[in-house]
């Protein structure tokens, strides 16, 4: 069963004019269960419109601060950004469940350790806890921050990002790009290209000397920097990154509609959640687990429903299902049989799966 928790929020204020940050006030009862990694997010849920609404946001706090907030961009026709960026005030309480997610790498304080790091727009806001711990933590490694943006104005964080530097001068560094505004130096004007990224890697990266790479924005932007990285000669476990939902590739449908076609309809699934069961047999209108599940009253834990997030990820026990897509799950977990119950479509008569994992 999803857990969540009624939280107060402590304070909001808009970062800019899109971009609201939210803070709440964990009461100490929950620290504990509240204690989060770099990196990771918060699932905020709240009932708009008569709809059970719930969406992922990382946190950007640092865990080193104690403190648990998160800044919201406005989506046009997004049904909570929007409500978080016009109705949510001080004093409102939204449920939110305990912080989850795999963007993170552990600290070594006693290591020197070179990090870079690239985002897009309200990609910044994992990067900043990532950034401000590792620079705390690890008082002789260095990070440097690649932040795109359309203007100046759009830069979420950009004070806060600038007391880091001069916090930490000669260990942070910050290059930012624009796709809206001219700047005097051409490298700094317009989107990551392979191009751009391979000036980045012989100029301002040292390849041999990094230590790990965080990437996070558009799906595009991600898989570009990444493979450029590799060909620059960055090793593979060295990069990790997170990116948003921005809609599926004309090979990513192709493959959608392949795993639609080994559909078996009419499955007896079987939902292992907090040591019970639920049994339901999959309606013809649903492909996938998940949403068969709620619609036969289970109360399962999700965020996205894209694939990216990784909260309603399960186990399968029993039978077999193939998932539409996957950008949360790594090699490693897919082989231990787990999978998004948000894209996974049954493709055997009877199938189990366990969330207890």
């Amino acid at each position: 069963m999803a857990e969540f928790y009624n939280i107060q929020v402590k304070d909001i204020y808009k970062e800019t004019k899109d971009c609201s940050v939210v803070t709440f006030d964990i009461p100490e009862n929950l620290y504990e269960v509240f204690r989060f990694k770099q990196g990771q997010h918060l699932t905020l849920r709240k009932v708009i419109n008569d709809e059970d609404v719930r969406r992922s946001y990382s946190l950007c706090s640092s865990p080193l601060d104690q403190e648990w907030k998160v800044a919201i961009k406005e989506i046009p026709g997004g049904v909570f950004s929007t409500y978080a960026n016009t109705e949510l005030k001080a004093g409102d309480t939204l449920e939110i469940g305990a912080p989850s997610g795999h963007f993170y790498i552990e600290t070594e304080p006693e290591t020197s350790k070179n990090h870079i790091a690239f985002a897009a727009g309200s990609g910044i806001t994992p990067m900043l806890s990532i950034i401000k711990t590792h620079l705390i933590a690890e008082p002789n490694s260095t990070f440097k921050l690649f932040y795109l943006n359309r203007t100046v104005k759009s830069i979420i964080f950009k004070e806060e990002i600038e007391q880091l530097k001069n916090q930490f001068f000669g260990r942070f560094q910050v290059f930012y790009f624009l796709t809206k505004e001219q700047r005097d130096i051409p490298l700094l004007n317009g989107r990551f290209n392979a191009e751009k990224l391979q000036v980045l890697s012989k100029t301002f990266i040292d390849i041999e000397d990094t230590n790990s790479c965080f990437i996070c924005g558009p799906q595009d932007m991600i898989f570009l920097i990444r493979d450029e990285l590799e060909k620059a000669g960055l090793d593979k476990g060295k990069i990790h990154y997170e990116l948003f939902f921005s809609g599926n590739s004309e090979e990513e449908n192709k493959h959608i509609a392949e795993v639609l076609e080994h559909k078996v309809e009419g499955t007896d699934v079987t939902i292992i959640d907090g040591g019970k069961e639920f049994h339901f047999i999959m309606e013809d209108e649903y492909d996938n687990i998940l949403d068969g599940a709620l619609a036969a009253g289970a109360d399962l834990p999700f965020a996205c429903k894209g694939g990216v997030c990784s909260t309603c990820k399960c186990e399968v026990k029993e039978g077999t299902v193939e998932m539409k897509v996957n950008y949360a799950l790594d090699d490693k977990e897919v082989a231990r049989n787990l999978v998004l119950s948000c894209q996974a479509v049954p493709t055997s008569e009877k199938v189990v799966v366990d969330f207890d994992v």
